[in-house]
């Protein structure tokens, strides 16, 4: 599953001109007090709408909901999906409890899937990926439409889905037609708010003084950016903790990278900063390790603090 939720989290720096459209579902059974199926459609990393097994089908974006106005087929279309969804994944859930011979408990299935576009080579990459109980279980080979099995027990499934001509039709259409053209259709509708850019706020953050600092890069937009700690202008490998890129409640992206100084002396500080670097932008925001600049979790004494320590000390003495 390391893998899948990689895929959910593509992060791809080197190309200012690459598109994506994902969807996701999950599908869970003995969880009380959840929808038994949540589906998500994401335009580079922006989430536009999920649904779930609820019948509830919400759009999470005043472009999505703008666009579906503009395009209400598209809506509808999504809408279809949704319905769809409950009894297929709760079927395939029972089938692969068989097959791993559980009778009950906490179960869940996953899919991924969703294209690529770089609008400026035309090149189109897609994947297609299932996960079950926390591994990886099926991927789709997008040169033969024909599935792996990751597992054992996932080529039952493998036989019959590369077996239905009907399967390999569907998703050859969609990775190949449907899903490429409804990207661009995407970004072209949205490029006032996809095709953006938004630099961050950097700062410097330390729980205590014996903890590594942390470099925290937030509200910058697109997600194909880079954080790193450098020393004398050469990026850092060792002694550093990269985080992921994470979304932001209002469609932005943050991110934060870690430098471990139990090494470093206090004169070498100034020999250290983080740079963060955002794809499309060619200034970066340099941020000097400088002890000032630290945000830090160290609560001061007060006045209070002094009085009460100076009662105590009185007190004693006397």
């Amino acid at each position: 599953m390391r893998t899948l939720l990689l895929l959910l989290l593509f992060c791809h720096v080197s190309s200012p001109v690459l598109h994506s459209l994902k969807h996701f579902i999950t599908a869970s059974t003995g969880i009380p007090n959840i929808p038994e199926i949540v589906a998500t459609v994401e335009v580079d990393e922006l989430l536009l709408g999920h649904c779930d097994s609820n019948k509830k089908l919400d759009m999470k974006h005043d472009i999505a909901k703008s666009f579906f106005i503009k395009y209400p087929e598209q809506l509808e279309w999504y809408r279809q999906e949704c319905v769809g969804l409950l009894p297929n994944f709760k079927s395939y859930t029972n089938i692969l409890m068989s097959l791993f011979n559980q009778s009950g408990g906490v179960h869940v299935v996953q899919e991924g899937n969703g294209v690529e576009w770089d609008d400026e080579t035309g090149e189109v990459k897609g994947f297609a990926r299932y996960g079950y109980d926390g591994e990886d279980l099926l991927e789709l080979d997008l040169n033969t439409f024909t599935w792996n099995a990751l597992r054992p027990e996932a080529d039952p499934t493998k036989q019959i889905w590369d077996a239905s001509k009907v399967m390999r039709e569907f998703y050859e259409t969609h990775f190949t037609q449907i899903f490429p053209e409804r990207l661009k259709k995407y970004v072209d509708y949205g490029r006032s708010v996809l095709l953006r850019t938004e630099l961050p706020s950097v700062s410097l953050l330390q729980k205590t003084p014996s903890s590594p600092v942390s470099c925290l890069a937030t509200g910058f937009y697109p997600h194909r950016a880079s954080l790193v700690w450098r020393k004398d202008g050469e990026e850092l490998h060792e002694e550093v903790d990269h985080g992921e890129i994470l979304p932001n409640h209002d469609g932005t992206f943050q991110m934060s990278v870690d430098l471990n100084l139990s090494s470093v002396t206090p004169e070498d500080w100034t020999r250290y900063d983080c740079v963060f670097q955002l794809s499309g932008v060619k200034e970066d925001i340099l941020t000097k390790l400088e002890k000032d600049r630290i945000r830090t979790n160290k609560v001061k004494p007060s006045n209070m603090t002094v009085l009460v320590t100076a009662a105590v000390v009185v007190l004693l003495s006397a």
